[in-house]
């Protein structure tokens, strides 16, 4: 209660609602700028969803595999300052009923899908497939994976993975989702075309603290519980969480995907020797097995992996990715129409602006802000 009453007394300049990257990255920007700040979270831990905990001396990325990509110098060279990155690449596997392929699509998959072996034997390939198939304006996912790659690839790499990921039919998805998966005819796994690629070293909730370090934190608080006692402590308020919520889902709920991780220690040095397997057929119910220990290149005697598993949100579950079709964005047209009279509210983040957002462009958004408000 003493703690409590030392929070609500004081006054900040701030109140940053969600401890995660974009709240960790503006609360910094403030401090720097002399203002004074209050982060709250209802979660137990900082770092929303990038945040990793350390486990058998490994770190485990509890919300999933997250690995920092930018074309940005400027943002890269911002993340540096809280933390050294390593210099590990993203080259996931995938496992088509026990066929193993190399991600993203390159030239080491096509040799082992069709026995090609120069860039031209695939590219004749995958012409051939995409010809048979072609859609010249794609409308849905299917249609434009087929446009990519052709029927082999998409039947065996792309369906099965993704229609578990999503809960729906790939006829049913937008045609964006694909667009982050890169093709080269090139003998390259690295799943990324970013110039920057690393994992922090220690973690990334390590690197969260760097950033908020000498600002005041309260977890396990909910803002929206008690919005107007923690809105009249600070000028301004920074939101980070689900912006329907934030307006009492007056136009309805914003649809998301979650995702449930079953993490197990195994007694063994290595289990599958790569950070990401994915499952690609739809037989298997999870989605991808994360072993943490190969992010940092770990040599401990045991191993710690994730079995990820896609699940159908609803309301009060963890949200993941936003699904942005054309239903749930003309609903957040509604809402973001909203936020122009919360003038004490700045709106962010995954949560708070509804987009897909790669880690660098959470990090982007949140220094613009910061620079246009403070």
């Amino acid at each position: 209660m003493e703690r409590e009453r030392k929070f609500m007394n004081k006054k900040y300049d701030f109140l940053i609602v969600g401890a995660g990257l974009y709240g960790a990255v503006f609360a910094h920007e403030a401090k720097m700028r002399g203002k004074k700040c209050l982060i709250i979270d209802k979660r137990r831990h900082i770092g929303g969803n990038i945040y990793t905990e350390k486990i058998e001396d490994i770190n485990v990325h509890k919300y999933g595999a997250h690995i920092f990509h930018t074309n940005n110098k400027d943002v890269w060279d911002y993340v540096n300052k809280f933390a050294q990155f390593n210099r590990y690449t993203n080259s996931p596997i995938a496992n088509y009923k026990g066929e193993m392929f190399n991600l993203p699509f390159n030239m080491n998959t096509f040799n082992k899908m069709w026995g090609v072996i120069t860039p031209k034997e695939a590219k004749e390939k995958v012409e051939e497939q995409r010809r048979e198939n072609y859609t010249e304006e794609p409308k849905n996912l299917e249609e434009q994976a087929i446009n990519l790659v052709g029927t082999d690839i998409y039947e065996k790499l792309i369906k099965g993975y993704t229609e578990k990921q999503w809960g729906r039919s790939c006829r049913e998805l937008p045609t964006f989702i694909i667009r982050r998966l890169p093709v080269r005819f090139t003998y390259d796994n690295n799943y990324f075309n970013s110039y920057y690629q690393g994992i922090p070293v220690g973690g990334y909730t390590s690197m969260i603290e760097s950033m908020i370090e000498g600002i005041n934190v309260k977890l396990n608080t909910d803002y929206l519980k008690d919005k107007e006692k923690w809105n009249s402590i600070a000028d301004k308020v920074v939101y980070t969480g689900p912006i329907d919520a934030y307006f009492n889902y007056k136009f309805g709920v914003l649809e998301y995907r979650s995702v449930r991780f079953e993490e197990e220690i195994l007694d063994c040095e290595n289990y599958q020797g790569n950070a990401v397997v994915n499952y690609t057929d739809r037989e298997i119910p999870y989605t991808r097995i994360i072993e943490h220990k190969h992010f940092e290149f770990g040599t401990q005697p045991k191993t710690i992996i994730s079995r990820e598993y896609s699940a159908e949100w609803e309301l009060g579950d963890e949200p993941y990715y936003p699904v942005n079709d054309s239903r749930n964005n003309e609903l957040y047209d509604k809402y973001r129409m909203l936020t122009k009279e919360e003038d004490k509210v700045i709106f962010g983040g995954r949560l708070g602006e509804y987009k897909y957002y790669d880690m660098d462009k959470v990090i982007e958004s949140a220094l613009k802000r910061a620079k246009e408000s403070l």
